[in-house]
């Protein structure tokens, strides 16, 4: 077999083997038990809005002819609406009062470092 075949071949293996969008959703809906209404609701906590039957053609098959292809800005609202679904909502961050804003106390001194021990040489 010539080796530009060969790469070819290898190519569109490769290629077979990468997961799409729509694998991925798949797979963490099996993982993580998610039912539809939970997927709609995840979304809902980063203000994405999507109908079920929209949802339901992200699950079905490439030959189907209702299929339709997982676009990238809905798995990053997903993945970060799975964020807050398992961790909660991120906590505002407090203002550094005027206690901890002050530098810390700059009247130390640098430690000096230890001088190497300096042999004399055997001749």
């Amino acid at each position: 077999m010539p080796i530009h075949f060969q790469k070819m071949y290898l190519a569109a293996k490769i290629k077979s083997m990468a997961l799409t969008n729509n694998d991925i959703i798949k797979k963490l809906r099996v993982a993580l038990q998610l039912k539809d209404t939970d997927i709609i609701n995840i979304l809902k906590l980063v203000d994405f809005k999507i109908s079920k039957t929209e949802l339901s053609a992200f699950f079905r098959s490439e030959d189907h002819p209702n299929y339709k292809q997982l676009e990238d800005q809905i798995l990053r609202n997903f993945l970060n609406g799975l964020v807050i679904y398992k961790r909660g909502p991120m906590q505002k961050k407090e203002e550094p009062s005027e206690e901890t804003s002050k530098p810390a106390d700059t009247n130390l001194k640098p430690r000096p470092r230890p001088r190497p021990k300096i042999t004399k040489r055997r001749e």
